[in-house]
């Protein structure tokens, strides 16, 4: 299959680019600034597809610009002639208190979370609905439901607003025959680049007022979470899960796939919303839009 995975240039994004390559597939790693400071990453994903023999190549993509998206996608189906995978990846994290953060702060980053995936969607499904075939993939994050420490609102906020999007689109994409996994991960706290690469609030004073109270919370939480993930826990499985689920035959896959070796919770509640998402959609005659059409 041809793939594009977005956010691809470190994390999750890279690995996952990686597992689909060795998995046969021919994957485009979408990464920005691939002549800038991503450049080191573009050698390094070339490097990699020559040592694994694979086809993984790197392509300019910024989720944040619609003429990137649409620029990268064009490329890719005048290369392949199609694409049969989205892989929505790219995503943003920042650490602080949520007063802290100026209105700005929030918007840039729902657009780095969210309003990407739509930009990227404008630029694929086209294709994928001519083709009547497909898969989009989010990933998501366990915090969407499960457990959520301080100091992390705006990710979190931004994460669920994907989420959302994920699950309407689900409906709306079926009747084209485009199928849909969620890939939820837990907190990893090593692995990534979310933590070291995390922003922080533009506002100190409002930030220095909160510390006040809540001295080294950051540090606490990130302890705390090291503490909970059980020894040896690797990003890599997300990956490989990823990987596995894009393997499936279409309608087979998973609509939502959990990989959090901390066990936050998140598993549970998602099982009843999604419960409740398919048994409404059932009440108003619209069952046929819990699986892709055949094409």
């Amino acid at each position: 299959m041809i793939i594009v995975v977005t956010g691809a240039s470190s994390g999750i994004g890279a690995l996952s680019a990686r597992a689909l390559a060795r998995s046969g597939h021919t994957v485009y790693a979408g990464m920005r600034a691939t002549g800038g400071r991503n450049a080191p990453q573009v050698e390094a994903a070339v490097a990699f597809a020559r040592e694994h023999g694979v086809d993984l190549r790197p392509v300019e993509l910024d989720v944040s610009s619609q003429d990137s998206a649409d620029a990268a996608v064009e490329r890719i189906v005048a290369e392949q002639g199609r694409l049969d995978v989205v892989v929505h990846n790219a995503g943003h994290m920042v650490l602080g208190p949520a007063e802290a953060f100026t209105p700005e702060q929030l918007a840039q980053l729902y657009d780095t979370n969210a309003i990407g995936t739509q930009r990227v969607n404008r630029a694929a499904l086209p294709h994928l609905r001519a083709q009547r075939d497909g898969l989009l993939v989010w990933v998501s994050s366990s915090s969407v439901r499960g457990g959520t420490p301080p100091y992390l609102a705006p990710y979190f906020a931004a994460k669920a607003a994907m989420d959302s999007l994920a699950v309407s689109y689900a409906a709306e994409v079926a009747r084209f025959g485009i199928d849909t996994t969620i890939v939820v991960p837990g907190a990893f706290t090593s692995g990534t680049q979310h933590f070291p690469n995390s922003g922080h609030p533009a506002d100190e004073a409002v930030a220095a007022a909160y510390e006040e109270r809540y001295a080294g919370l950051v540090d606490h939480v990130a302890e705390k979470l090291a503490d909970i993930t059980p020894a040896g826990a690797d990003v890599v499985t997300v990956a490989e899960e990823l990987a596995r689920v894009v393997d499936l035959p279409k309608g087979k896959r998973p609509f939502r796939v959990h990989i959090d070796p901390s066990d936050d919770g998140g598993w549970l509640v998602a099982e009843v919303g999604d419960r409740i998402r398919s048994e409404f959609l059932r009440r108003i005659d619209l069952g046929d839009l819990l699986t892709p059409a055949a094409g």
